[in-house]
């Protein structure tokens, strides 16, 4: 008996791939086959108005369809970039909140002569200093010490 060789069986055959244009056709495509379908009827046998009209009111939806399928893509756009100005704001909001809810200057110059404790050591405040968000006091004894360390103030 004879082998069969399975390179010559059906379901080990490659079947090539067609490929054509573009895969979906958009309004100018379907204008093209209204134009030609126009051109090359019957003259014998026209194209009926209700077929024209039917073809017609297809292109149409289709050119609302693209329009809304644009006015859509614009709104999200602009929808993203609002969204990234707001959060620009809302950023710009809490560091606001932040600065207000921070102990200010003026808040510490009350401070000036007064005794404060800190980490078990002690020292009367000669001047308060703002350095960038922090308030440091500066004592008599030329020592400074961040005023959040602060764990008592007295006369």
């Amino acid at each position: 008996m004879t082998a069969i060789d399975p390179s010559l069986l059906l379901s080990q055959r490659q079947v090539a791939q067609r490929e054509t244009g573009k895969s979906s056709l958009g309004k100018d495509d379907f204008l093209k086959i209204l134009i030609a379908q126009l051109q090359h009827q019957d003259p014998l046998n026209p194209m009926e108005d209700r077929e024209f009209i039917s073809q017609m009111a297809n292109f149409s939806s289709l050119e609302q369809m693209v329009n809304m399928s644009n006015m859509m893509s614009k709104f999200i756009e602009t929808q993203t970039g609002t969204s990234e100005k707001l959060t620009g704001t809302l950023d710009a909001l809490q560091k606001l909140i932040q600065q207000q809810s921070a102990p200010s200057l003026a808040q510490y110059s009350e401070w000036i002569g007064k005794t404060v404790t800190w980490d078990e050591k002690s020292g009367v405040v000669q001047a308060v200093v703002q350095k960038g968000t922090d308030i440091w006091l500066e004592l008599e004894q030329g020592e400074t010490v961040l005023a959040s360390r602060v764990t008592k103030v007295s006369q």
